[in-house]
């Protein structure tokens, strides 16, 4: 069992646990900075230690083309060609299926993409996806799938969750095959991803026939999108109903504060997003009492820290006027403090509601937050 339910909170689905993986441990909930290329833009592995981030998420696609497979496994894997303490998941590429620079076409049995340094093109299968995946050893993989966009039509979502279940399939066919020989404390975790967008019955239908299958977690994709928060959140709720009370829920591309914490009393267990840092070097901070719009000319001479109730250096310190100046002639220092705090934010977010939900007491916590968080 990788994944075992330590508490849970009295009056929501919200609930702690520790996920095991052939590199360590993880406590749940947790939130996953975005390094796609092994590295969070502006962060160093350094900088991920002080704030406590014990896990990142890569691009196993992205990867694969540049620096390539051969000299990730040459440097002994992720973990050591990084030169990181941190464990890594990897996504599997389908949300590049959207990059007009990446993608071709979609088949039955896989994905046409352009590789844009060699100019050659490359079909990447299911099968061709796990071997990626294991080849750069990542701690957790996810399944190939197809990610359908808010804008796009049932009749295309509903293609969309008939590749993304016949995918999952194959995956985890030969995610099982390719380790057999692993003992299975060793072995890189794999997670389906269910898909549907905002369509009950797709939702519905992608969770029952990947839930058949035994993946050592669950991810619930094509979310935190634009749609309006109602039905992200119906659409978890769908999800969590088929999935195993056991496994592990994992809500790709979610990562603003109060999105979070309704997740986490949905019951979901981790997360990731550029969101952070792509506010915050656009001058967007996360506050323990609300957001904070940085360019504002209001900030020009204060001498405040982001945040008066945060312990990170950047507001130990650096002044709000300060970073703003930096942000504005876009120095890389300040890209670098803002998405420091931002990041910092989210590991102590995450470490309170664990600390909450031990306690019994996380919906009382989440009430509170929300009510200072959004009514600022």
């Amino acid at each position: 069992m990788s994944f075992k339910i330590i508490a849970r909170d009295k009056k929501s689905k919200a609930r702690t646990g520790v996920l095991k993986t052939k590199s360590g441990n993880l406590e749940t909930p947790f939130f996953m900075p975005v390094a796609t290329k092994t590295a969070v833009k502006h962060i160093s592995q350094e900088d991920l230690e002080s704030m406590g981030a014990k896990v990142v998420i890569s691009n196993a696609f992205i990867l694969s083309l540049k620096p390539g497979i051969e000299v990730i496994k040459k440097m002994g894997g992720i973990h050591k060609f990084a030169k990181a303490n941190t464990l890594f998941f990897t996504d599997s590429g389908g949300f590049q299926m959207y990059s007009p620079s990446l993608y071709l076409k979609s088949e039955e049995n896989g994905v046409w993409f352009k590789d844009p340094f060699a100019g050659v093109k490359l079909f990447i299968t299911p099968e061709k996806d796990v071997e990626i995946q294991l080849a750069i050893d990542s701690d957790v993989a996810m399944c190939l799938d197809s990610m359908p966009l808010l804008e796009h039509s049932k009749e295309g979502v509903a293609e969309a969750v008939e590749k993304t279940i016949a995918w999952a399939r194959k995956c985890k066919k030969h995610h099982d095959m390719k380790q057999k020989k692993i003992k299975e404390g060793k072995r890189q975790l794999l997670f389906g991803i269910i898909q549907g967008g905002i369509h009950s019955d797709l939702r519905e239908k992608c969770a029952k026939e990947l839930t058949k299958i035994n993946f050592s977690g669950f991810s619930i994709g094509g979310l935190a999108l634009g749609e309006e928060k109602k039905d992200e959140y119906k659409m978890i709720e769908i999800s969590k109903k088929y999935i195993p009370e056991e496994k592990p829920v994992y809500l790709m591309g979610a990562g603003e504060p109060v999105e979070l914490l309704e997740a986490i009393s949905r019951g979901v267990d981790c997360f990731d997003s550029r969101f952070p840092t792509k506010n915050a070097r656009r001058g967007t901070i996360f506050n323990w009492t609300g957001r904070l719009r940085l360019l504002q000319a209001r900030h020009k001479f204060s001498k405040k820290p982001l945040d008066e109730n945060c312990r990170c250096f950047v507001c130990k310190d650096y002044t709000r006027a300060y970073i703003r100046h930096l942000l504005k002639q876009e120095e890389g220092l300040g890209y670098r403090l803002a998405s420091y705090h931002n990041l910092y934010f989210l590991q102590r977010l995450m470490e309170k509601a664990r600390t909450e939900i031990k306690k019994g007491t996380f919906s009382k916590f989440l009430k509170e937050f929300k009510k200072k968080y959004e009514g600022s």
